[in-house]
């Protein structure tokens, strides 16, 4: 498995650098600007293998905690070995409310996918164990492949990844290229669509987390697809306003962009 599966991180730098597919695209800033946020995003138009990026000293070489992005590979993982079933199998809650009243129950991995709850995840890593996680984080080459804790390593700073192998991997896996069952994979990538019109498909998954400064880091990381034609993306945005509302933030830029980019609106 190791031997013929090229590096995700490396694959995406490789594109990232080409000086002949890159259009930085400053105008992209103003979506961060006026939402008094830091960072950088990156669109790769698969059919063409041009980038469109602000930002690309973020983009390519600055590492972050993949907070609840993380949960992609974590799925794949636990549906892999079986300590998923399928997408209904069930973990029940355990009793401690943490604070989102919308986690408080037992929950199945499509709807603590989607909703993002955590428990459910960390739950899951620790019945895979450390060393199968650190097994497959080595053969996926995810990061910098690091492992504190078992059930919070994807969120204290010890695991960390680049935009550009976020999005590396987010191509990989819709065409069916990581090394999982392709079964596993259409599971993963049908928890991840979120928006299904005539117009478009937009897939995706979010994470939230805390730098070790405190800053609040999110991701949004997927495709957008129109006319059976994908688009892979990732957006990495950073503040040190803790009242700063990120899901809406963060939604609000990636929108804000791809309709800029002529996106979402039946003329691709």
């Amino acid at each position: 498995m190791k031997n013929w599966l090229i590096g995700i991180g490396m694959l995406a730098f490789v594109y990232s650098c080409s000086p002949n597919n890159v259009n930085e695209d400053a105008s992209l800033g103003k979506y961060f600007k006026e939402n008094n946020v830091e960072g950088t995003f990156a669109l790769f138009d698969n059919g063409t293998g041009k980038f469109t990026v602000y930002n690309l000293e973020r983009y390519r070489d600055s590492a972050y905690l993949p907070a609840s992005t993380f949960k992609i590979v974590n799925s794949l993982i636990g549906l892999q070995t079986g300590k998923i079933v399928n997408d209904s199998m069930i973990i029940k809650w355990d009793g401690i409310d943490r604070g989102r009243s919308e986690c408080n129950r037992d929950m199945s991995m499509y709807d603590a996918f989607r909703i993002s709850c955590p428990a459910w995840y960390q739950e899951l890593a620790r019945r895979l164990g450390k060393d199968t996680m650190q097994q497959w984080l080595d053969t996926l080459a995810y990061g910098n492949k690091k492992i504190s804790r078992i059930d919070t390593f994807w969120l204290d700073n010890s695991l960390k990844i680049r935009p550009d192998e976020q999005l590396g991997l987010v191509k990989r896996l819709y065409f069916n290229q990581l090394p999982f069952h392709k079964i596993n994979q259409d599971i993963v990538k049908r928890a991840m669509l979120f928006e299904d019109n005539p117009n478009y498909k937009l897939s995706y998954k979010t994470g939230w987390g805390f730098k070790e400064n405190g800053n609040s880091l999110a991701w949004m990381v997927g495709w957008i697809e129109e006319n059976k034609h994908p688009y892979f993306f990732v957006l990495n945005v950073e503040t040190p306003d803790k009242k700063a509302d990120i899901p809406v933030v963060r939604l609000k830029i990636l929108k804000g962009i791809l309709q800029q980019l002529e996106f979402m609106q039946g003329k691709r």
